[in-house]
Order: structure tokens, then sequence, then C-alpha cells
């Protein structure tokens, strides 16, 4: 009977130093964690109390805003650190494309300011949220953020084959607050790349009580 319990006990033994080396390899493996990223803030459900509409003249007014854009293209580029044998090269993006039936890339930028008041409604502490749907993919950024979790949806500033991103501003905006917005917009599906180039569906900024 104690040679038997001893045998169970080297066994288990074996088995926890096996599975410590184990775990050891796989921290040792383990990339370097990334940088830590913000999490998005949820824009509200409900209606809002006052939209500005950024697709029109009057809307870009308001914020004393204009929208640029300019193109981008996929270049090959070296490839990347310890990629591994198999990967001879990577790619990147240049500030030009060209669209018809071909992957088409393109950054949409604004500078918005705040304005105290807009027709009616007085800005001060509303919650602001800029609402837009590319066709058909984008990325947004904010004051140079992109906020967002692996593994987590982030429906407000990566969103694909046009869904509404919601991208909370700010939620308590003061007048004279401003947000540099970057847009990535791509056309798709990837694979299958449509004639057309990207543009907006609708652009706005929506504020809550």
């Amino acid at each position: 009977m104690r040679t038997r319990n001893l045998g169970i006990l080297m066994t288990c033994g074996a088995l926890a130093a096996l599975s410590l080396t184990i775990s050891s390899v796989s921290v040792a493996q383990a990339p370097p964690a990334s940088a830590a990223t913000p999490l998005p803030a949820i824009a509200p459900s409900i209606p809002p109390a006052y939209v500005v509409n950024l697709a029109t003249a009057e809307g870009m007014t308001a914020f004393k805003a204009q929208w640029k854009n300019m193109d981008v293209k996929i270049v090959e580029a070296p490839a990347m650190p310890n990629a591994g044998a198999a990967w001879k090269t990577s790619y990147d993006i240049t500030p030009k494309a060209r669209g018809g039936g071909h992957l088409f890339m393109t950054w949409f930028r604004a500078s918005l300011t705040v304005p105290a008041k807009i027709g009616d409604f007085d800005t001060a502490g509303a919650t602001a949220v800029l609402s837009f749907t590319i066709d058909d993919y984008a990325e947004a950024w904010v004051n140079g953020q992109m906020p967002r979790r692996a593994g987590r949806p982030s429906p407000a500033t990566i969103q694909g084959f046009n869904m509404p991103n919601r991208v909370v501003l700010a939620e308590q905006v003061k007048p004279g607050d401003r947000f540099q917005v970057a847009i990535l917009g791509i056309n798709g599906p990837i694979s299958l790349a449509p004639p057309n180039p990207v543009f907006f569906r609708e652009a706005k900024v929506e504020f809550f009580r």
C-alpha cells in the first residue's frame, strides 16, 4: 500500500513539474504585451437631443470644420522582424490609390470645434457623439487615439461593411473643445472589391442630455 501511495505521489510530482515547465515555456514564448489602449465609451441608445449633419456645408460650418481627404495605396515593404523564413516581405500604405474594381482606401480628416450654441441648442455639458457610416469599412481616430480592445466589440472606432460607427467625443463637452477626427475608409468586401470608391453614407454629431 505504501509503495502504491509513493508511486502516486511521485507521478503527481512529475506532472506538476511538467506543468510548471510548460507554463514557463509558454510565458517565455508569449509576445510582449501591447501598450494599453482605452476602451471605447459606449454611445447612448436614447434619441439625441440635437443632431448636426456633417454631410452638409451648414453642419461643418457650425463646427468651423472642413473635410479633407487623402487617398491611400498598399506598397511592398521589408519583412517584419522575427516574422519567420516564409515571410519575405510585408506591406504598408502610402497616400495615393485608384478605385474601379480594386481595393481603395482613403483618409478623411476634420477638426471639429464645439460652438457654444447651434441653433437654439446649448452645447455645454452635453454628451457629443460622432456618428457616421462609411461605404464600406472604417476605423476612427479622435485626437490621436483609437480606443479599442482585442477580443471585444469596438462598435465605436472599428466597424465594417456599412455598419455605423458611433464615437463618443466627450461625455460633457465645453464650448471651444476641439476634436481632431481622422477616419480611414476602405471599400469592400476586401477580397471582392467593388468598382466604387469610398464615401460617407452619413456623418453627423449627436448631442445627448
